[in-house]
């Protein structure tokens, strides 16, 4: 079995640009941390404008040779990239652990989530169609094609390094498109490993680069004012997104983005109680709470509350919290101070508003960033925690009487990612549905996230879908032809 410091060697820890591995333009390089010691790992090198210029000129030379590139020939490239993550597994998931913190149990769970991204859209790249028709007048024909938008930059989050990636990096490539990779600095080793298999698949230089950096804002800036670049897509927060967006308006670049989550989960006093508190483990703590689609407000009938939050409580404490690595391990640390220090904020936020511990509510002594599964009772409907993301294993929990009275509670926020509805009843759960401001429902079900989905949302969670078979129409434009009738120059 590979050990951690034979892995670490193993992984280039350079800038990835023009199809080589490069050094810094500065010599500058950052610490990577481990979330569960707080003590480096690894240094890679931090990437300067300069760096990020020479990433897109790359990107833009090898656009028109990617894009003239038969889509069998990228659907072949996208499926030996998929064989080599798949291939690679244990490498990503131990990375993964070490610079984020999640369990390895976790970490296999993302690899095969984030691998089939690219098995996906190597079967996408090949069905791009446009359509051929006749005007309705007669007098013309149309033709509708499809092309790359054309170069990418492509920045990602911390919490789910590999998938995310691999889900903008994929369609992209299937579209013909070229890419820049701006990875968080907190987690830039596996999108650095990444980068390192899709050289070995075989993807030519300049088709996909990497840069990480610590100066996120100096590096990518100019990239989005230059002409050059032609889509951007990006997955974090809200914030950073609407700041983005405007940076993005005088290119009037094309955007993609997958924002803040604030998702209800909603148990009728009809539903089945394993199911829900099953559904609701796994749609709590899976990558251990820190996930944009997490559960983050427990709305649950005031006749079933009691005992809901009784089998919730038994279930979470069971969780043993330690290290990644160590197999008795359920949950692992949160990935950095920042954030363990912004949970404990809202959950004592909530407590002198008058919430209830039934569970944790305090951070781990010693080394690393260890928080444990925290419930949260008689919340009170304006509680702060109930308006921001947690990114923490904390459920708040709150009651309701009337469907009313739940839709309401959900709606109450200005993200809409993600709902989680549990009841036996279908006409009710179709009719919730259609009333929750939401991109994506999970209907008796705690994880809906799949690559042959749309993944998105509405309101302030964002623009644009990934995944499924609309997320490869982000990566193109509509091109129509109109031609004379053919008919009329006819002998």
């Amino acid at each position: 079995m590979t050990t951690e410091n034979e892995l670490l060697a193993r992984i280039p820890t350079d800038l990835y640009v023009g199809g080589g591995w490069r050094s810094a333009s500065t010599g500058a390089r950052f610490d990577v941390i481990d979330p569960s010691t707080g003590e480096p790992i690894a240094s890679v090198a931090d990437a300067s404008p300069e760096d990020g210029e020479a990433a897109l000129a790359a990107a833009h030379e090898a656009q028109r040779a990617w894009s003239r590139t038969p889509p069998r020939e990228r659907a072949e490239l996208l499926r030996r990239a998929f064989e080599l993550v798949t291939e690679r597994a244990d490498d990503f998931a131990l990375v993964m652990t070490l610079e984020m913190g999640k369990t390895l149990a976790e970490s296999r769970g993302e690899v095969a989530y984030g691998a089939e991204f690219l098995r996906w859209f190597s079967e996408e790249a090949v069905r791009i169609s446009g359509r051929y028709s006749t005007a309705p007048d007669g007098r013309n024909r149309l033709l509708v094609t499809k092309r790359p938008v054309g170069p990418s930059l492509f920045i990602t989050p911390w919490n789910f390094p590999l998938a995310m990636a691999t889900r903008k990096i994929a369609p992209a490539l299937a579209a013909g498109c070229t890419s820049v990779l701006k990875p968080a600095a907190l987690t830039p080793l596996t999108a650095l490993l990444f980068a390192d298999v899709l050289h070995e698949a075989g993807i030519p230089a300049g088709v996909v680069n990497v840069i990480p950096t610590t100066r996120a804002g100096a590096v990518t800036g100019p990239l989005i004012a230059d002409s050059r670049l032609r889509k951007l897509s990006f997955t974090g927060s809200t914030e950073v997104g609407r700041r983005l967006i405007a940076d993005a308006a005088p290119q009037v670049l094309r955007v993609s983005m997958e924002l803040g989550g604030n998702a209800p989960l909603i148990v009728f006093d009809d539903a089945d109680l394993d199911q829900a508190v099953d559904g609701a483990m796994l749609a709590k703590l899976r990558n251990g709470g820190e996930a944009c689609t997490a559960a983050n407000r427990f709305i649950v009938h005031e006749a079933i509350a009691e005992e809901f939050t009784a089998r919730l409580v038994e279930r979470m404490s069971a969780h043993t919290v330690g290290r990644g690595t160590d197999a008795a391990s359920r949950i692992g640390p949160l990935v950095d101070a920042a954030t363990r220090h912004k949970v404990q904020q809202l959950v004592d936020g909530a407590v002198s508003e008058g919430a209830r511990v039934a569970l944790g509510g305090a951070p781990l002594d010693g080394p690393g960033y260890f928080y444990p599964p925290t419930v949260l009772v008689d919340v009170p409907a304006h509680s702060g925690i109930l308006r921001e993301e947690i990114f923490g294993p904390v459920a708040p929990i709150v009651t309701f009487s009337t469907e009313d009275e739940a839709i309401s509670l959900a709606n109450a926020t200005e993200y809409g990612l993600v709902a989680y509805v549990f009841t036996r009843d279908l006409d009710r759960g179709l009719r919730i549905a259609e009333e929750l401001e939401v991109g994506m429902l999970g209907l008796n079900a705690g994880v809906i996230s799949n690559p042959a989905a749309p993944f998105g949302g509405v309101k302030q969670s964002g623009l644009g879908r990934e995944g499924g078979f609309e997320g490869i129409e982000e990566y193109l434009e509509t091109q129509y032809i109109g031609i004379s009738d053919p008919q009329a120059t006819k002998p």
